[in-house]
């Protein structure tokens, strides 16, 4: 384990402590330390367990989802800007939760959303699985994944324009804007196979990044295949970015900004860039959480537009210093 990444690890672990220590409810150091324990009064343990410690896992996995999905896909594309809102993975992920929301599957059962917004991943998965088995390229698969982003953002503007009443309507929204909060243990082991195996995708894609870095001919004749590692990298970021909306609705920039801070500390290395762009957007999700629960305003900030707030800046940054060394 490189040092980077143990210091990654240990601010992730640092962060999650001191999450339990943070909400609406005042509780000293010493009853959160207990409660921890496993000891202690049972409301505080309730709060901990059952209320602050899911919501700051919740933050960090889909984080980390994120920033792993956004620095496979700009391996694979070699784009910086690239994140897995390019290939229209997280908007047919959130049109899935529209949909549930918009037809009333969500009052039938608590994991309608998440297992809705997973099968839309899933659906946008199957296109660009297809399109790369048939041999497209990298443009032509950023090229379906704007179309794919187009149609789904239609489709969600349609059922907002037709929401039968108010209480829909917000529920909408609320999804869309993104949050973490009243998320459950039930939530993160719904979705966590999802995580996992997209994980495992993308890690396994690693050494043909490294290789496609070099171009596709190159990697070839280096024995690696090019096909198979863009295979790889479609489902793995298509599974963690439904995975991610699933938990937390829309949430963008993480996967831009977090792999871009992490690349020149890896000797830009796209296979040694993947964990550690994984841990710090997990931080970056989870600071940004804590955040928000600290913040004055008499209703909570949601979570995605802070990190649209946070990352919007950046990522104008990001395109304007790109076009200034491409010029």
């Amino acid at each position: 384990m490189s040092r980077l990444t143990v210091i990654l690890v240990l601010t992730a672990v640092a962060l999650l402590a001191g999450s339990a220590l943070v909400g609406t409810a005042p509780i000293s150091l010493a009853d959160s330390l207990t409660a921890l324990a496993g000891q202690g009064d049972a409301a505080t343990r309730t709060i901990l367990w059952e209320i602050r410690l899911p919501r700051a896992a919740a933050a960090f996995a889909v984080g980390a989802a994120l920033g792993l999905a956004g620095a496979g896909l700009q391996g694979l594309l070699q784009n910086p800007l690239a994140e897995p809102g390019v290939l229209g993975v997280s908007a047919f992920s959130a049109l899935g939760a529209v949909i549930a929301i918009f037809f009333g599957f969500a009052a039938v059962s608590s994991f309608a959303v998440p297992a809705a917004a997973i099968l839309g991943a899933a659906v946008a998965t199957v296109l660009l699985a297809f399109a790369a088995m048939r041999g497209a390229g990298s443009v032509t698969l950023l090229l379906i994944g704007i179309g794919l982003s187009s149609f789904a953002g239609a489709l969600m503007s349609l059922a907002l324009n037709m929401a039968p009443n108010p209480y829909s309507l917000s529920d909408l929204v609320n999804w869309m804007m993104g949050s973490v909060a009243n998320r459950s243990w039930a939530d993160l082991v719904l979705t966590a196979p999802a995580l996992m195996v997209g994980a495992a995708l993308v890690l396994v894609a690693g050494p043909g990044l490294r290789a496609l870095s070099l171009g596709e001919e190159t990697a070839a004749s280096l024995g690696a295949d090019p096909k198979r590692t863009r295979l790889l990298v479609i489902g793995g970021t298509s599974l963690l970015a439904g995975a991610g909306v699933a938990t937390a609705g829309a949430i963008g920039f993480v996967g831009i900004v977090a792999p871009h801070v992490m690349r020149p500390l890896v000797q830009h290395d796209p296979q040694r860039l993947l964990v550690p762009s994984a841990l710090f957007a997990g931080i970056i999700l989870l600071a940004a959480d804590i955040a928000i629960r600290v913040l004055p305003f008499q209703q909570e900030l949601r979570l995605g537009v802070a990190a649209a707030l946070a990352g919007g800046p950046v990522f104008i940054w990001i395109a304007a210093r790109l076009g200034r060394s491409s010029s």
